[in-house]
């Protein structure tokens, strides 16, 4: 019995001490994990259930006038999975009927929802199998992402994120530029950047074990912000009249390129700003001419010909050096003491013309011999005020040229010469515009823009142009310029273009050559047109611009047909009051 009552007592003693070494080791087990790796396991566990979501800042739009989106953001969605958590599952897959689905079938089927491939998700899922994220397909649009999400796969998560879209394409591309892999590539995408795009936020979530989200668990950690709205003066119907019809007649004289401006005269706002060739910016790799990537109205430099001998007219007046009937002989050429020679654009005998007959006949000969009435630094100085030899001020583009010009010329006598007709000097088709902007409203410049402002997510507007009004010529002055380019067309370079019925028009056509290099000057030219209506009190400047046209349209005629087009629509779409006076011209010849 006694034997027996120790055997009992060694046996609990044993049971004990066995209890007490189990307690002990999973005291120190948990010891070791709720304080030695307490912050470590934390970490693991945290990082396997809680899932970081970027909420995407939306990129602020490009407007018209009217507000009709010229650049856009649109929603997209990425779909997203957690390789160790792909597997096969219970469920229809689209379907009616529940079945057990393999991950095969599910890749298919997603991919045939998506438009994605069966063999990149798969390479994305094994490239690190016991991952928790890898993108299966990017960029769905709403209805692609629908029939994904009807799938109802388990193990699939949506991303949303915005996409730029261009709704009016090739017709605004050269202005709105456009967005690459690595952000703002070209136009007013990339020099209002800092306006149009949105702040990026961020949240994080929390899943099971099984990959569903857990109910409430979203934590904001900060918020996005959306981008701003660029409002622009461009009048996206009439732009896309300038491109259609610049398109077609650069293609019929077989010119390399093409633009086309429409200004409003009392504001100084541009409506259109075309260009041929042009970028579509929904579709950019299939423009092969990067120089069509922007606009070549802007940032292409070049000597306009002709079309600056309004302003020299308009300061011969201003200063009381001439008048529109001042008359003088004017030979077909001129040889000067340093061995220059310049002639007119056509042989003809000497002439008895007025500074109106000059602008006429549109003679090289005989405004140099007017103009150099003024010092070199008194045309200098008003071609400057006209708005040439530096930056606008009113547009902020990338690529436009620098013109950081002195005050003073740094001319040789022949380009002093040769300034006076337009060659030997730069420009761009928007100063050119300029130019006749300011003689159409009464010698008063208003920095031509396109810009109003950028409206930011909370209501400011900034970014407004600075569009600060200066006379450059008196009132009187600009009057008769406008008056003596009636004749041009009335009887001069432009008697051809047939009338604009019930309109009075002023106008200026420019033949320019283009330089070769050191070789001086080939055979290639720019042919232009630029002009005002109604004469007697302009609304709308219209410019013209064909770079390098083929045989037989090497004169500014063969620009005459786009210039009547595109201002007989701007006259129709503005239903512009028909002029109530006869034109309104001077004496060409004494």
């Amino acid at each position: 019995m006694t034997k027996t009552i120790r055997n009992r007592r060694l046996r609990y003693s044993v049971v004990i001490i066995a209890v007490i070494a189990l307690v002990a080791v999973f005291v120190v087990r948990l010891v070791d994990i709720q304080v030695v790796q307490a912050a470590e396991l934390n970490e693991q566990s945290k990082a396997k259930r809680s899932i970081p979501v970027t909420l995407y800042g939306t990129r602020g739009s490009i407007v018209d006038r009217d507000g009709t989106a010229l650049a856009d953001s649109v929603t997209r969605y990425n779909i997203t999975t957690a390789p160790r958590l792909v597997k096969s599952f219970t469920g229809k897959l689209g379907g009616t009927r529940v079945k057990q689905v393999s991950v095969d079938a599910a890749l298919t089927a997603i991919a045939e929802a998506s438009g994605g491939e069966v063999a990149a998700m798969e390479k994305a899922i094994a490239a690190d199998p016991t991952s928790d994220f890898a993108y299966l397909v990017k960029g769905l649009d709403v209805k692609r992402y629908e029939a994904v999400r009807a799938l109802d796969v388990p193990w699939l998560y949506p991303q949303q994120q915005s996409a730029r879209t261009y709704p009016t394409g090739a017709t605004t591309g050269n202005l709105t530029g456009f967005m690459g892999t690595d952000g703002a590539q070209a136009g007013l995408e990339l020099a209002y950047n800092s306006c149009l795009a949105g702040t990026n936020g961020s949240e994080t979530y929390e899943r099971g074990e099984d990959g569903v989200q857990l109910p409430g668990s979203t934590v904001t950690k900060k918020q996005a912000t959306n981008g701003g709205t660029l409002e622009t003066t461009i009048d996206s119907d009439l732009q896309y009249m300038a491109s259609q019809d610049i398109a077609d007649a650069a293609q019929q004289i077989g010119a390399v390129s093409a633009t086309a401006t429409v200004t409003k005269v009392k504001t100084g706002e541009i409506l259109a700003v075309a260009d041929y060739p042009t970028v579509d910016p929904n579709d950019v790799d299939a423009t092969t001419d990067k120089g069509a990537y922007g606009s070549r109205a802007l940032t292409d430099s070049y000597e306009p010909g002709s079309t600056i001998k309004s302003a020299i007219a308009a300061a011969l007046i201003d200063q009381g050096k001439a008048t529109p009937t001042t008359g003088i002989s004017v030979p077909y050429s001129r040889t000067f003491p340093w061995g220059g020679t310049i002639h007119d654009s056509e042989y003809h005998a000497t002439e008895n013309l007025t500074l109106t007959g000059i602008l006429r006949d549109s003679s090289n000969v005989g405004i140099t011999e007017l103009g150099a009435r003024l010092t070199t630094q008194q045309r200098y100085d008003v071609m400057k005020k006209f708005g040439l030899f530096q930056p606008e001020p009113g547009i902020e583009y990338p690529g436009q040229p620098g013109m950081q010009y002195g005050a003073s010329p740094n001319w040789d006598q022949q380009t002093d010469i040769n300034s006076m007709f337009g060659q030997g000097i730069s420009t761009t088709a928007i100063q050119v515009a300029g130019i006749y902007q300011t003689l159409a409203n009464g010698g008063v410049r208003i920095p031509p823009h396109f810009i109003k402002g950028c409206t930011t997510a909370d209501g400011k507007t900034i970014d407004a142009p600075d569009v600060q009004p200066e006379r450059v010529v008196s009132a009187g002055a600009a009057e008769q310029v406008t008056d003596m380019l009636q004749s041009v067309v009335t009887g001069g370079t432009l008697v051809g273009m047939k009338p604009i019925s019930g309109y009075n028009i002023a106008a200026k056509t420019g033949t320019a050559e283009v330089a070769d290099g050191a070789k001086g000057y080939g055979s290639d030219r720019i042919i232009s047109v630029a002009g005002m209506a109604p004469a007697e009190d302009p609304q709308y400047v219209v410019t013209v611009t064909f770079t390098k046209p083929g045989p037989g349209h090497k004169f500014s005629s063969s620009a005459a047909p786009a210039f009547r087009t595109l201002m007989s629509q701007v006259l129709e779409k503005y239903r512009v009051a028909p002029s109530t006076t006869e034109a309104k011209t001077y004496p060409s010849t004494w």
